[in-house]
């Protein structure tokens, strides 16, 4: 079998090389491709071209326009990159039969209301990158190609920058943060999220599966405010000196940016945990490996 990969040096993309590679061949692409192949999402004849030269069995597209804010002042790049790219991607898919993974969010969805929402909810996003991802969703869905779309939140990487290190940083540095606690969901893990896609493609291509659209994040939820005071508390007890004194809750009417979050980030995951037999993990199993690797390599 041979997977071509989109966005191999993101978040995802890093652990998807990882938890991919016992599958089978895996053409993995940045954003500056290599060996003739194009990995940029802009360039829609180049992708249609690796599509063809590289002739996978599996696409999964780990790539998009993540610049959440930046996308409000972008809104026709971010279009291009997480709606019109897929609708190329999804169509080269449709045409040779196989397969077409990739990763969408929370931000499809209004936030309104403290239920976890399901995969059939109406959605209604609050910002230009809400909008372009669900229509890279819509995108995939027209083309009719076998799909799974994997709608995450609050994904985190312990390859690269995430918000545990810095919350561990500006305690370091300042008496008092200030931190969000009235949008509530689950910090989920690339490496959960890699996992999970192996496990996901590996059964759709051995049994008979429609496929579709699925919710993943680990278990619980939290807010940013909680998800801060539990990162600085673990820190602590295991004797990292900190500055900070306090860590103040605030809304998120108080805290300006220009692109609007969802106050309601829980994703309901009974479809996916029913139809492939997972059981997904309490959020805090995999926060307390992320900081396993960042606190201990400050530790005498």
């Amino acid at each position: 079998m041979k997977i071509l990969l989109f966005g191999k040096d993101g978040q995802v993309g890093w652990e998807l090389q990882r938890t991919l590679a016992p599958l089978g061949e895996v053409v993995a692409l940045d954003q500056d491709g290599g060996e003739g192949l194009v990995g940029d999402l802009t360039d829609e004849a180049g992708l249609r071209a690796t599509v063809a030269a590289v002739s996978p069995d599996v696409i999964v597209n780990a790539a998009g326009y993540t610049a959440v804010d930046r996308a409000e002042s972008e809104p026709e790049l971010a279009h291009r990159v997480n709606a019109a790219a897929l609708g190329v991607l999804a169509g080269e898919a449709a045409a040779r039969g196989i397969w077409l993974v990739h990763y969408s969010t929370d931000y499809v969805f209004d936030g309104s209301g403290e239920r976890p929402w399901r995969e059939d909810d109406p959605t209604g996003p609050l910002s230009v990158y809400g909008q372009s991802k669900l229509a890279g969703e819509e995108a995939i869905r027209a083309s009719h190609c076998r799909h799974l779309i994997l709608r995450a939140s609050w994904v985190y990487s312990m390859h690269g920058n995430n918000f545990a290190r810095t919350m561990l940083r500006l305690a370091a540095e300042r008496d008092r943060l200030t931190v969000v606690s009235d949008q509530i969901g689950a910090p989920t893990g690339a490496e959960l999220l890699a996992d999970v896609t192996a496990h996901l493609v590996r059964s759709v291509l051995t049994v008979d599966h429609p496929g579709g659209l699925y919710h993943l994040t680990a278990a619980g939820e939290t807010s940013w405010h909680a998800y801060a005071c539990f990162v600085i508390d673990e820190a602590r007890r295991r004797s990292i000196e900190l500055k900070a004194k306090e860590i103040v809750p605030i809304r998120s009417v108080d805290w300006s940016a220009p692109a609007v979050r969802p106050l309601n980030s829980r994703l309901d995951t009974t479809r996916l945990r029913t139809d492939f037999g997972l059981h997904l993990p309490d959020w805090q199993f995999g926060v307390m490996r992320l900081l396993d690797e960042i606190l201990d390599s400050v530790l005498p």
